[in-house]
């Protein structure tokens, strides 16, 4: 599917930057969006994913991701039947989902780069989603987030009076959308289109793949040595610092926020901190050599992030070029005619004009969904920072994203091409949270 979706993308640009005349603008779009794929986001990630995958590296040996696996197997193992219960990819898709949750977009990417990759152990059949990928996937287009800390922060630049106040839709949008998602990844898999291939088979073993990577070691076969006795004060004594830390902060947002707002700011500043110091120091308790294995882990990065550039330029140059040639044709009235017929049939079934520049941008690219954003809060002929339509497209931004360009970087990491349904009920997921945040809001604002 997303070869179609991006054929469409390009030739939709072309057509549309000829007829506004602006080809030469389109062309240009093009070659800064290969310019942004490498320098400004491909480069940058190096760096995040050698510090995160070193960290990984340090909970995997300390056996901490073994036990956080193990905690939540029951519902792990419902989401993804196809994983072994101990396999490392467990302890990595929970890692990656915690840092969604917890608005750690810098944690987020990287641990979920890995997590890929550990599912790419298990895939029989390479360049094709197995069910796993696609469910992974389906989470994250539609992960829930606690507080949707970017668009609090462009409601409270455009001057809001109550900029949390999207928090609560967002939240419960993000709900919908998350069911939504798992519940299309689960049909649609099942569906003759998405269905697996036969796996190929070797000619001697029937059983065993050619192709499988059957050198992941399981998360239970990983040995630490047991805490020792002196270690609990420590770790007690670890734990107090960062809960004085974590009342200082509560204090201090306390005096602008509620106090639901004011405990989850502070866990989201104390979370990178307390991760970056929490996995080196576990891990030297249980004698684990952290420098030696951090430094294994963080190779790499380098690997993965160079892996997922071809796969940045294809979808990037499509948007970029698209965004380009939409730019160029809003001048020309045959253009606004035809938004005003798309805008008039969408307010005839309730659904308000001015968010459908952002609903369309939104799985495409989000630096531009933000740019659109940030242009309708301030805008008064739309209410303002404070009217209904700033609060739906505050919860859309935050129960919805950037679905290709996720797909892109996720699956170009691991070299899959065919994507099977992961598109679909990506954007299934995005299409709930956006019903859902108008719906939410007209109740709850309106």
């Amino acid at each position: 599917m997303l070869n179609y979706i991006w054929l469409g993308l390009i030739l939709l640009a072309v057509a549309l930057g000829g007829a506004a005349g602006a080809l030469d603008k389109v062309s240009a779009a093009a070659f800064k969006a290969c310019q942004t794929a490498v320098i400004d986001l491909a480069l940058p990630l190096i760096g995040l994913m050698a510090l995160w995958l070193g960290m990984m590296r340090l909970a995997e040996k300390s056996g901490l991701v073994a036990i956080i696996a193990r905690a939540l197997r029951p519902l792990m193992r419902r989401l993804f039947p196809d994983v072994p219960p101990e396999h490392p990819a467990m302890g990595s898709m929970l890692m990656n989902m915690a840092a969604n949750m917890l608005g750690l977009a810098n944690a987020a990417t990287p641990l979920g780069l890995r997590a890929m990759q550990d599912l790419e152990k298990l895939n029989t059949r390479p360049g094709t989603a197995t069910n796993a990928m696609c469910t992974f996937l389906a989470i994250n287009t539609s992960s829930i987030q606690l507080v949707p800390a970017t668009t609090v922060a462009y409601l409270a630049a455009a001057g809001a009076k109550e900029p949390t106040a999207i928090i609560g839709p967002a939240f419960l949008a993000t709900l919908c959308s998350t069911v939504a998602g798992i519940t299309a990844v689960k049909f649609l898999e099942k569906l003759p289109g998405y269905r697996l291939p036969p796996a190929p088979e070797t000619a001697g073993s029937p059983l065993t793949p050619a192709t499988a990577d059957t050198s992941a070691q399981p998360v239970a076969t990983i040995s630490a040595p047991p805490l020792a006795a002196w270690a609990y004060p420590i770790l007690l004594a670890f734990f107090a610092l960062f809960g004085w830390f974590g009342f200082q902060a509560i204090h201090n947002a306390s005096a602008t926020n509620t106090p639901f707002i004011a405990i989850t700011k502070a866990i989201s500043l104390l979370a990178v901190p307390f991760l970056l110091s929490f996995f080196p120091l576990f891990a030297a308790l249980k004698r684990v050599p952290v420098y030696e294995e951090f430094v294994e882990g963080a190779k790499e990065g380098f690997q993965v992030a160079v892996r997922i550039i071809p796969y940045l330029v294809a979808i990037l140059v499509a948007i970029g070029m698209v965004r380009a040639a939409f730019e160029a044709g809003a001048q020309f009235p045959w253009f606004q005619q035809m938004l005003g017929s798309i805008t008039h049939g969408l307010g005839a079934i309730g659904f308000p004009a001015q968010l459908l520049p952002l609903v369309l941008m939104r799985p495409l690219s989000g630096g531009g969904a933000n740019g659109i954003f940030n242009d309708l809060i301030r805008d008064p002929s739309a209410g303002g920072p404070d009217g209904l339509i700033a609060h739906m497209a505050g919860a859309i931004m935050g129960s919805t994203e950037t679905t290709f360009y996720v797909i892109a970087v996720y699956f170009g990491s691991v070299a899959v091409r065919r994507t099977r349904h992961a598109v679909p009920a990506g954007l299934i997921a995005d299409l709930t949270g956006v019903i859902a945040s108008i719906v939410i809001c007209r109740i709850v604002f309106a």
